[in-house]
């Protein structure tokens, strides 16, 4: 065990983030200690030319889920609740292929050069276990060479494995979103049961689905952005949220103050299994009701037609519609407990060792 230990102890899945946040990587206008001094800033990744957009949302309260009236409705979205969010900046778009293959795929760390004189951020984001190769997940696959389209396929898992090794990287601290903070975001101050209203005639402007994408991905900001100005909120991909699904979620929830994903009792091992809740609908909808602010959706058995044991914690067979934003919260977790709530559990790397004989 003891070899184990020390192990745990140099793979970055095991090390808290915070410590990270000290000596962030200069990029203009991205510091800011109060509401009032965000402003949308260009991240950089770190040695590459990789950049990507991130708008400043302000805090405030809204009224979560979908009133009984709304047509398409499902009762999963309620009771509504009142929710107090607090400020966080988000990716203006799903996060592309050209982003997420620097760390998938390993592009920044195959890049580096024997003479490169490595930082310590460096050589731990280096150190960061990226997915296994890709296979077996669809036509979405054939934009994997192309930068303005959004990753698909990948796991939950992946996604926060991915913004951890980008907080690594640039020093900012990134996760994905709570369903809070993405129906806010989503929402950008409406009530109604999309973004720009309730007329469904309108949909065609703001969103990717079955009737105008022929069930296929598109490109990334090919349609209007909401109010806030983020592109294809709905439609085009789902995208993961920190919360695992329950059609009961929002009688967990209780009105006030947002702190930290609701997340309802489970009890698989390292959650390897979980069900987690997908936002905004796909390209392959057919029902405009998916697309709603309000509606959400179950991560089910994604990986059944896969071969392999145990099934892979990195990609997803079945899934070519689901993909993910990041967000930026304001004001950071102050502690390693706190953070626990947010980042990839190290369980799941650690299951899946045990049980992968290779």
């Amino acid at each position: 065990m003891a070899k184990l230990n020390a192990e745990l102890m140099e793979n970055p899945i095991f090390q808290s983030s915070l410590p990270l946040l000290n000596n962030p990587v200069p990029v203009a206008d991205s510091a800011a200690t109060t509401e009032a001094e965000m402003k949308i800033y260009i991240e950089k990744i770190h040695s590459t030319e990789v950049t990507f957009k991130m708008i400043p949302i302000k805090g405030g309260k809204f009224k979560m889920g979908s009133p009984d009236s709304e047509k398409g409705r499902n009762e999963d979205e309620g009771p509504q609740v009142e929710v107090d969010v607090q400020p966080f900046w988000m990716e203006e778009h799903e996060t592309t292929w050209l982003e997420f293959r620097q760390f998938a795929m390993r592009f920044v760390r195959d890049s580096r050069k024997p003479t490169d004189n490595l930082t310590a951020r460096d050589r731990l984001a280096d150190a960061h276990a990226a997915p296994t190769s890709v296979w077996g997940t669809g036509p979405q696959m054939e934009n994997l060479n192309k930068p303005d389209y959004p990753a698909a396929c990948m796991t939950i898992y992946a996604a926060q494995v991915y913004c951890k090794w980008l907080t690594t990287i640039t020093g900012r601290y990134y996760r994905l979103p709570t369903e809070a903070e993405w129906e806010y975001a989503c929402r950008a101050g409406s009530t109604t049961a999309y973004s720009f209203g309730d007329d469904t005639e309108q949909l065609n402007d703001y969103a990717w689905w079955l009737k105008n994408s022929k069930g296929t991905v598109q490109k990334v900001k090919m349609k209007k952005p909401n109010a806030w100005g983020l592109y294809d909120m709905h439609g085009n991909m789902s995208e993961w949220v920190l919360e695992w699904y329950a059609k009961d979620t929002y009688a967990h929830r209780k009105p006030g103050s947002f702190a930290a994903p609701v997340k309802p009792p489970i009890t698989k091992v390292g959650h390897f299994d979980a069900w987690h809740t997908i936002r905004g609908g796909h390209c392959e909808d057919d029902d405009v009701a998916n697309l709603r602010s309000a509606s959400r959706k179950a991560s089910l058995e994604w990986r059944s037609i896969e071969p392999g044991y145990p099934k892979s914690i990195w990609w997803l067979t079945d899934a070519p519609f689901v993909g993910f934003r990041v967000v930026r919260p304001l004001l950071p977790p102050k502690t390693d407990e706190e953070a626990k709530q947010y980042e990839p559990d190290p369980n799941v790397w650690f299951y899946y060792r045990e049980i992968n004989s290779r």
